[in-house]
């Protein structure tokens, strides 16, 4: 990838407030689990409005041909809302950033997806460069944002490749069923084949546990096994030693089934919900790990 300037001009950057924080990096976070359902868009969404709420500027970019978060968030995907994640896959090197971001409030973000991003993995499949793409774009907006989501689409593609190729964690919403544990070895499977090849500073940040009912038998036997996988590997050279089942779990709660009717995150349709607080305890706990800092605490 060639060296260029990644500052952004003032006059650029989104018209909503200014940003006041503008770290060299930011946290890049692939949310991937190639299983439907398990609520990985919900916990995309409402982790970063969490993060947002506690002062960070968060950006979340849809890379689902599915455009479930673009829709969460009330923006119409087939409505010609102008620049999308399609567009900084085709032209990464010139897309316009501002353009592509639409505010959701004063720090939180989004770029959004289109059912013609479904065509991305095909025609792009002949492209040499094909899966730094998404890694060239975001390099223009590293510092605007404290953190960026990638909502990854539930297959491992070209689509999801790009984001693990671009992102410097991994997280895995999943919920504590048996198969989902199956599941989870191929998802490591894959991020190590990256770490190897295309990114060596990828690392498992750890699972993010969804629709939780911590009282049967079942799920707590898949939070051990999940647990003890984890400190097992712990001083392992593998790229999820420093992973962890973050806290606390998203309980099973209606209200996060109902906003995304309503085009709005948790905070914004039940506040008080018990959803909202699951989800201001899982920002905090993200905020504590990350497995790319040194001195990550346990």
């Amino acid at each position: 990838m060639d060296d260029q300037d990644t500052t952004p001009p003032q006059d650029a950057r989104p018209a909503a407030e200014p940003l006041t924080r503008a770290e060299p990096r930011s946290r890049r976070v692939a949310m991937m689990n190639q299983k439907g359902g398990v609520g990985k868009t919900t916990t995309t969404v409402n982790l970063a409005a969490a993060l947002a709420e506690r002062g960070r500027q968060v950006l979340i970019v849809d890379l689902d041909p599915q455009a479930h978060a673009t829709m969460h968030l009330g923006i119409d995907p087939a409505g010609g809302q102008g620049a999308t994640v399609y567009d900084m896959l085709a032209d990464p090197d010139g897309f316009d950033p501002a353009g592509a971001i639409h505010q959701v409030d004063d720090r939180l973000g989004v770029v959004a997806a289109e059912t013609d991003l479904a065509a991305a993995e095909v025609e792009l499949s002949q492209d040499s460069h094909r899966l730094t793409r998404l890694e060239r774009a975001l390099a223009r907006l590293d510092g605007w944002f404290d953190a960026v989501l990638l909502d990854c689409p539930p297959s491992l593609g070209l689509l999801t490749l790009n984001a693990l190729t671009a992102a410097r964690e991994v997280l895995i919403p999943m919920q504590a069923h048996f198969l989902a544990l199956q599941g989870v070895s191929k998802l490591l499977e894959t991020v190590k084949l990256v770490n190897s090849t295309s990114n060596p500073a990828l690392r498992v940040t750890g699972i993010v546990l969804c629709a939780h009912d911590s009282q049967t038998t079942h799920a707590q036997e898949v939070v051990a096994d999940l647990e003890g996988f984890f400190e097992e590997h712990r001083r392992s050279p593998e790229p999820w030693a420093n992973a962890r089942v973050l806290t606390p779990p998203i309980r099973r709660n209606i209200k996060l089934a109902e906003c995304p009717s309503f085009g709005q995150t948790i905070f914004q349709y039940a506040p008080t919900a018990a959803g909202a607080d699951d989800y201001r305890g899982l920002a905090e706990s993200f905020e504590a790990h990350d497995p790319n800092a040194q001195g990550t605490p346990s």
